[in-house]
This record gives structure tokens, C-alpha cells and sequence, in this order.
């Protein structure tokens, strides 16, 4: 196919993303604001030979597209909120079990039903820590509809390279605005196929691994024995409840992603070399940010850098920690009351100013008052 030019939805470039990375399955329950999504997918998949199951609530989406994943298909879902939130116990499956899948949140203000049409940020810690036990995952925020396209492409990439669940968060903001995407022929999207098991039946073992951490994969049907379980378990797959197995076991789980961040973390920075502040942001509010920093130089201060999150988890600890010593002050504006604005805390580590610039959702930042705390920043 040429490459084609398309105006479209945030929430429909996140199912032609999905569609272009090779998803032949999708499985959902219409939430506001993502039910474009699984509308979308409704109506792509069975083009392309996939199949879309609508669900009677996100409990089962999940797990669909976990079974779907273990018999050899890139599978996703799309929820919100409180969607997301049931969501949490099959997430920790999948993360325990090393099955990729990909699952995108279009946040909306909450708590609890909160604002089902509205804009916010308020789940980015849930998006790390909700689910119980420690874990690793990989989390990625687009700004534009544009972004939501290859950062679709990219979260089936990072999934299946590294055998773990990958969210999407974008905001409502991205996820129903209209922008234009230019869409690349398939010959030219580079996607990382599922690394399966050169080993013959009876030799291969499902969690055995070597020096990158990440087993090799069959898939359910194809004449291998294999044992999946949420429960602490050894190389074959079997229950074992020993704390030296679950010592081995989880901490490769958290090894295989925290080891590998420098290679998974993807940034954005601009006029970072000599700045005195810095703005950290990620998804929309990125988009506000850059307008409160243009209104900063307007007003004759200079040295504003940007850096922007795509990979939100796992964190750029080492890079913030090394701009902290450089700089008199992040600024960290976001659509909630206070969550990423810690981790940029911590790694700064007293060593310069952290500024949070909060809103509770609803609507976008003011841009006037992130330069507002630019300006402070400054004093």
C-alpha cells in the first residue's frame, strides 16, 4: 500500500496503529471517552482477518486478550477509569505470566465515574502501581493524534520484545481531537515479531531464560507442554511457593524492564544545554506547556528548557538526576492534584527546586499559569 494521508481521531489513530503492528484480536467494553476505539476495531479487524469480541465488562476484556495473546495473537483492549481500574488484576497475571499484550486508557477525570467526557492525567500512578506486588511495565503518553499512531506501533514492539504488558495512555483530550496522520506504507513500519522457540517439544521450558532475562515463547496448540499460573512458580511453569523461587522469579520480572530503562526510555528535549529551568511534562499537557514557556520568552526569560515523557514507566531517574545538578528548578505542570511530579522530586534529591503546577482535570492547564510557576522557578 502507498503511504496515505488521513484526518483522523486520536482514538481511530490508536486502532490503525494497533492494526498496522500486526493485533488480529481485540476485546472491549464501550467506556467513555475510548469507545471509538473498539468501534473502530469493530470494524477494521475483520478486514485484515482479525477478530473483535465485545465483552460484558473489562474483567473479561482483559482476560480474553490475555488467552488470545497465549494462542499466538497480538491482542489489545481499550477502557477508561473505572474500567481500568478492574483491569488491574489481569494486568498482574499477565505481568507474572510474561504475556505481551497492549492496553490503552484514555483518561478521564476521576475519582470513581468522575468526569466520563472530560480531560486528566489522574491515573499515571495507577498505571505504575496498580496492580498488586512488584512489577515491572512499560507505559507510554502521545501529545498528538499523530504520536498516538506510532506509539500504538511502538507498544506491540516493546510488548513483545519484552514479554509484558505495555499501556497507552493518552488523555481525552488527544483521543478525540482530529489531526492529520500520514500513514507510511507497511512495508516501511519496522515491528519486532514474537520470538519464538527454535527448542522441539519435551526440551523447551516455558520460564526458562537467558542472559537478556526474557524466555522464549510457543504458542497454546502447536504440540508443546506448558503451565501458565499467576502463582510464584519455576522454569517449567509449575506453583512453587518457596521464598527462593519467588526471590529468582520476581526479581527477574522487575530485572528484565529496570535493567533495560537507558534502552526503553524515550525523550524529548529541547534548548536543555544551557537552561536554568526546566519544564517536565507528558501527554497534552506538553502541548500547553510549550505555549507557557514561549509566553516566558516573550516576557524576556530565557533559558526555559522542555523535556517531554513519551515513556512515562519506567522513569528517567538517571537523566532528571542528572539535570538536577544544573538547573535551579523543575516545573512539572499535570491534570491532577500531584503524581509524576514526586518521581521528578525524588530523583532531583534536594538538589534543585521541584514546582508542581496542578489541575484537577476537565479541562487543560491555563498556560498562564505554568508560566506563572516559571517565573517563580526563576527567582
Amino acid at each position: 500500500m502507498p503511504e496515505k494521508t488521513i484526518l483522523m481521531q486520536g482514538n481511530e489513530a490508536c486502532s490503525e496503529g494497533a492494526i498496522a503492528a500486526g493485533c488480529r484480536f481485540f476485546a472491549g467494553y464501550p467506556i467513555t471517552p475510548s469507545t471509538e476505539i473498539a468501534e473502530s476495531m469493530s470494524e477494521k479487524l475483520p478486514r485484515v482477518g482479525g477478530k473483535f469480541i465485545q465483552m460484558e465488562d473489562e474483567i473479561a476484556s482483559i482476560s480474553a486478550i490475555i488467552g488470545a495473546s497465549v494462542g499466538g495473537l497480538k491482542s489489545m483492549t481499550a477502557t477508561s477509569g473505572p474500567g481500568f481500574s478492574l483491569m488491574q488484576e489481569g494486568i498482574g497475571y499477565a505481568c507474572m505470566a510474561e504475556i505481551p499484550i497492549v492496553i490503552t486508557n484514555v483518561m478521564r477525570g476521576g475519582p470513581s465515574t468522575g468526569l466520563p467526557t472530560k480531560t486528566a492525567q489522574g491515573d499515571i500512578m495507577q498505571a505504575r502501581w496498580g496492580t498488586h506486588g512488584d512489577h515491572f511495565l512499560i507505559v507510554l503518553a502521545p501529545e498528538s493524534v499523530k504520536e498516538t499512531f506510532y506509539l500504538t506501533i511502538k507498544s506491540f514492539n516493546l510488548s513483545e520484545k519484552y514479554r509484558v504488558p505495555v499501556l497507552v495512555m493518552m488523555d481525552e483530550c488527544v483521543g478525540h481531537m482530529t489531526e492529520k496522520v500520514i500513514i507510511p506504507p507497511a512495508e516501511d513500519i519496522d515491528l519486532i515479531p514474537r520470538r519464538y522457540t527454535a527448542k522441539k517439544p519435551g526440551e523447551y521450558l516455558p520460564y526458562e531464560y537467558g542472559a537478556d532475562l526474557i524466555p522464549e515463547m510457543v504458542h497454546a496448540g502447536n504440540g508443546y507442554f506448558f503451565h501458565i499460573t499467576g502463582l510464584t512458580h519455576d522454569e517449567r511453569g509449575y506453583p512453587d511457593m518457596s521464598w527462593q523461587t519467588q526471590e529468582k522469579c520476581v526479581h527477574r520480572l522487575v530485572d528484565k524492564i529496570r535493567t533495560k530503562t537507558e534502552e526503553i526510555v524515550i525523550l524529548e528535549e529541547e534548548d536543555i544545554k544551557d537552561a536554568e529551568v526546566i519544564v517536565v511534562s507528558y501527554g497534552i499537557t506538553s502541548r500547553v506547556a510549550l505555549r507557557a514557556i514561549q509566553i516566558a520568552q516573550e516576557n524576556g526569560i530565557k533559558n526555559i528548557g522542555r523535556l517531554r515523557l513519551l515513556t512515562v514507566w519506567p522513569f528517567p531517574d538517571k537523566r532528571i538526576a542528572e539535570l538536577a545538578k544544573k538547573i535551579k528548578a523543575f516545573v512539572v505542570p499535570e491534570m491532577n492534584y500531584g503524581q509524576m511530579v514526586y518521581e521528578v522530586e525524588r530523583c532531583a534529591a534536594g538538589k534543585c527546586k521541584t514546582i508542581l503546577v496542578p489541575h484537577g482535570g476537565g479541562t487543560v492547564h491555563n498556560p498562564e499559569n505554568i508560566y506563572k510557576a516559571i517565573q517563580e522557578a526563576c527567582q
